[in-house]
């Protein structure tokens, strides 16, 4: 049986506009057009794309509404400030000395003047599966949720959901509907669960109600998911955190040493 060959040349079915924001938005994260840059006039813009005066403002309207752009009718349209944010995941890793903030809480706040974050619930729920999978969980079993909103100037920046074994949670500060303070790497350390190794898994979603609601999304924007399992040093996975943001706002930042 011959196997059919994908088509060199497929076709973009997406519309014009569209197709000229997301070559314009990879200019804006790619750096070419970095914070505080003009984009180029309505003219070059119907010159690049052989696009109407009318389809460009459409383009244009898009990235407004995406909060990547600022500008008016008539007017020169520039790249927002502090809008494409690089988070390295391992800072959040870091347990805070005494009196001091959050570390994860001091990076956002290099990127606006006010970070913050927000409980939504904590409840026992049946995870989704893949999380069931990394905390080895049974079909049907259950764990304890902590969802929470994190935002950078009142903007809706990640939502975080944290799932915990019943057997490791029941009886502790997890359970409570509030904040933990120093953070759970801390609490779970004091619990005898000291993390060891944690294990991220990065992917790019079409986001859930949910997640378009709390984000806020302008769109339907991909948005970037982690699911980070923390394991004690026998190997035990003690939480597993789905974290979502905003997949045209955010890069993630790796750094490895070669052993």
């Amino acid at each position: 049986m011959t196997v059919p060959k994908a088509e060199p040349d497929a076709h973009d079915r997406r519309s014009l506009h569209e197709r000229i924001a997301a070559d314009l938005r990879d200019d804006i994260m790619s750096g070419d057009l970095p914070p505080g840059a003009s984009l180029p006039s309505t003219a070059q813009l119907k010159a690049r794309f052989e696009a109407s005066n009318a389809t460009v403002q459409k383009s244009l309207q898009l990235l407004k509404d995406e909060g990547l752009v600022v500008g008016r009718a008539g007017a020169a349209v520039t790249v927002r400030e502090h809008r494409q944010r690089t988070i390295h995941p391992a800072a959040s890793l870091t347990p805070p000395t005494a009196d001091a903030p959050y570390p994860w809480l001091t990076e956002a706040a290099q990127h606006g003047t006010d970070a913050r974050i927000t409980l939504l619930d904590v409840t026992e729920v049946r995870p989704p599966a893949d999380v069931r999978a990394a905390l080895g969980l049974p079909d049907e079993g259950t764990a304890l949720l902590r969802s929470q909103l994190v935002l950078i100037d009142d903007e809706p920046a990640e939502v975080v959901k944290s799932y915990y074994p019943l057997d490791v949670a029941h009886g502790t500060p997890l359970m409570d509907r509030r904040r933990i303070k120093g953070g759970t790497p801390a609490l779970l350390t004091e619990l005898g669960h000291p993390p060891h190794r944690s294990v991220d898994r990065v992917s790019a979603r079409v986001p859930t109600q949910e997640q378009f609601r709390l984000l806020r999304l302008p769109g339907n924007l991909p948005v970037l998911c982690t699911l980070r399992v923390v394991h004690t040093e026998d190997g035990r996975p003690v939480e597993a955190t789905v974290m979502v943001k905003a997949g045209h706002l955010y890069e993630l930042q790796y750094e490895f040493t070669p052993e």
